[in-house]
């Protein structure tokens, strides 16, 4: 994996722990080479990925939507910005740049990212890896929810499968490294035929 895109927050939450988390992931990028693509800004858990690999010249490449292309925002010391038209066009641009996702903790828009590229492995539009760095068990009450997704019948438990998740950064990467999209015989179906 040469490019993954990060999905994170644009707050750094209420304990120093997962920007912590984010500054060793950074590292670790770095340390393999690894460039990261995320949504441009200088802020939060987004900022404090992007500061770590700058600071030990590792490659960082920012999309950001025009509407939020201003200064309080925007990260100025990136290898690259991509100004977007719009939310959506920002996504493509990440999906097309990228060969993973990795999700830190974060907010709607985190989730908004995440669930976007497990869809379109859902559908075999992409066959990305898309994991989840569960710092301090924060996306817990969402694997939950995904487990009764396919508890009541809602969701494969092939797709299911798709969500990586680890709390150790290199546990994470092998995992993502080793996976494996699940076949995608029909788009349309119900779970219990």
């Amino acid at each position: 994996m040469k490019k993954i895109a990060v999905f994170c927050g644009a707050s750094t939450g209420f304990k120093k722990l997962y920007s912590e988390q984010a500054i060793a992931l950074g590292a670790y990028f770095t340390q393999h080479s690894i460039a990261l693509v995320f949504g441009g800004g200088k802020i939060g858990m987004m900022g404090a990925i992007a500061d770590e690999m700058l600071q030990n010249k590792g490659e960082v490449i920012g999309v950001i939507p025009h509407l939020l292309r201003h200064e309080e925002v925007e990260h100025q010391g990136v290898t690259q910005m991509i100004i977007s038209n719009s939310m959506s066009e920002r996504k493509v641009i990440i999906s097309k740049m990228v060969d993973a996702y990795i999700a830190l903790p974060g907010g709607f828009g985190t989730l908004d990212e995440i669930f976007e590229a497990l869809t379109l492995g859902q559908l075999g539009i992409e066959t990305k890896p898309v994991g989840i760095l569960n710092t301090n068990g924060f996306f817990n009450p969402m694997l939950r929810q995904l487990d009764l997704m396919v508890q009541e019948g809602f969701l494969r438990p092939e797709n299911r499968a798709m969500v990586l998740v680890h709390e150790s950064i290199p546990d994470l990467i092998k995992a993502m490294g080793n996976y494996r999209a699940p076949k995608v015989t029909k788009v349309v179906n119900t779970v219990g035929s």
